[in-house]
């Protein structure tokens, strides 16, 4: 087998395949309305190619019992998929699919709000700081 020198590993352009392709299968396959528009975030593939972790976030879709509901969707049309997919993507074998809400794009925009609101109470805390008459003579 020859290297690619380009610095992916086989097991990263697989990953790379199975989530272009698997994002326009959800778009055209999937008609069930609990899921709603999933957003594919990432896929990780096992070094023995047994399991493809797809990370997937749904678009207006955050309330746990319905995010778990969707998934059960895809859990439930994980094997269609994966049979869809391996006519697209030629592998001995196609790993199985395994999907995972990703809460870190949830997440960040929350976050990201907590550390603005922690960096703005901190200056605060200074500024008074600052205000104050130094007793220690520093």
């Amino acid at each position: 087998m020859r290297h690619h020198s380009r610095g992916f590993s086989r097991t990263e352009r697989i990953a790379d395949q199975i989530q272009r392709d698997l994002a326009m299968l959800l778009q055209r396959e999937i008609k069930d309305p609990r899921v709603g528009l999933p957003t594919i975030s990432g896929v990780k593939v096992s070094k023995d190619l047994a399991y493809a972790d797809v990370y997937i976030t749904f678009m207006a879709i955050n309330e746990p019992d319905k995010v778990k509901q969707a998934l059960a969707v895809l859990e439930n049309a994980s094997g269609m998929l994966r049979s869809l997919l391996s006519k697209s993507i030629k592998l001995r074998v196609m790993p199985r699919l395994r999907f995972h809400y990703d809460e870190t794009i949830v997440e960040g925009p929350r976050i990201s709000a907590l550390i603005n609101a922690a960096v703005a109470e901190d200056k605060s805390r200074h500024r008074d700081d600052d205000q104050r008459l130094d007793i220690d003579g520093e």
